[in-house]
């Protein structure tokens, strides 16, 4: 029985690498993906424009404003004169905040007075427009403690210190990249597996495996395994990548990583070959397998958190294995996680699994007769 498997995985393998489009498709668009999304995807802010509209002019003025072009976060394109210039420049896009300073400013903070400052956002961008906003409020909060430390005045009553485990400098490349782990390596699995019986229909050597000593049980064995081991070796390029590259700590350990890789490969496989039983050409594969993907990935909370998404939202996500493996990713690269506190996490992914493989076992030996 594992001859004939084993012979069959070496003809899937030499079909794969046989082909250059297969190649390309396997090796070329994960890797050129993890660059885009490790350096382009990202939820910081750096260097976003402000300009100022300074009515006091005095010394207090200009070192709030100081502060502001001090920091990595934002970078001055302009000084305005007049407030009819705050509209334009904010409507076209030239500057993402405008600080407004009013007359007597730097008179009502020597008389112990509330100074208000005004800060214009474009809110086109919510996202973009509250990060600059908190930025804005830390800054003004660190000239207020300076300001009063510096005159003599009391200190505010309550002031917020902040501590970020996990990621002490809150940088979301950590939080994107260990995520894109799980959505490259589904991607890559689900277009091996999902063409891959497709592919032998097209290619007109389905029949030929109908006439072989292989069973339906053995075949679905066959076309598993590449899917298997391609899935690992890929996932651990970008594993590699990800640590040496873009310096994304793995804080806990590989036994319990690539637990939670096979068991995710697993599901991915089983959804990979039903979608291969069904379709009857390389399109339909692919077309079928970029209809999974899509939801899978939204719903995976790799962007968005599943317990903001709605009550209905949420419990379909619980079907979904790459729900299950972002929570493994992050765990075991920013937490450290231990293997027994994901246990709740792997036995989802290995249900799934077993389901999927099984109702592909079942089309694919109603599919052969």
């Amino acid at each position: 029985m594992w001859a004939r498997i084993l012979t069959l995985v070496i003809k899937e393998f030499l079909a794969l690498l046989k082909d250059k489009r297969s190649r390309i498709v396997i090796i070329v668009p994960p890797l050129a993906q993890l660059i885009v999304f490790g350096y382009a995807a990202t939820f910081d802010l750096n260097r976003a424009p402000f300009a100022v509209y300074d009515e006091d002019g005095g010394a207090a003025a200009r070192a709030l404003v100081a502060r502001f072009q001090g920091s990595s976060h934002f970078q001055r394109v302009a000084t305005l004169r007049r407030e009819s210039q705050v509209r334009p420049l904010l409507d076209d896009r030239n500057a993402l905040l405008v600080i407004h300073i009013p007359r007597h400013f730097e008179a009502d903070l020597l008389a112990g007075r509330g100074a208000p400052v005004q800060v214009l956002l474009d809110g086109r961008n919510s996202n973009t427009a509250m990060l600059a906003l908190n930025y804005s409020r830390e800054i003004v909060e660190q000239f207020n403690q300076h300001w009063s430390a510096e005159h003599g005045l009391p200190p505010p009553p309550a002031r917020l210190e902040m501590r970020a485990w996990f990621n002490p400098n809150l940088e979301s490349r950590w939080f994107i990249i260990s995520g894109i782990v799980g959505l490259l390596t589904l991607v890559v699995t689900m277009l091996v597996t999902s063409l891959s019986v497709a592919r032998e229909r097209e290619q007109g050597t389905f029949d030929q495996l109908l006439v072989t000593p292989l069973r339906p049980v053995e075949i679905l064995i066959g076309k598993a395994l590449p899917g298997l081991v391609i899935g690992t070796l890929e996932a651990s390029i970008i594993i590699v990548l990800a640590v040496v590259w873009f310096g994304v700590p793995l804080r806990g350990d590989l036994v319990t990583l690539y637990t939670g890789l096979v068991l995710f490969l697993l599901s991915g496989i089983g959804v990979g070959l039903m979608i291969s039983s069904l379709a009857v050409t390389l399109q339909q594969g692919l077309l079928g397998a970029f209809l999974f993907m899509v939801p899978a990935i939204i719903l995976s909370g790799f962007a968005t958190p599943i317990a903001n998404m709605p009550a209905l939202v949420q419990d379909i996500t619980y079907i979904n294995p790459a729900r299950y493996f972002m929570t493994v990713l992050r765990g075991v690269f920013l937490e450290g996680t231990s293997f027994q506190v994901l246990i709740p996490q792997f036995w989802p992914m290995l249900v799934i699994g077993l389901v999927a493989l099984t109702l592909a076992g079942w089309l694919f030996r109603h599919r052969m007769y």
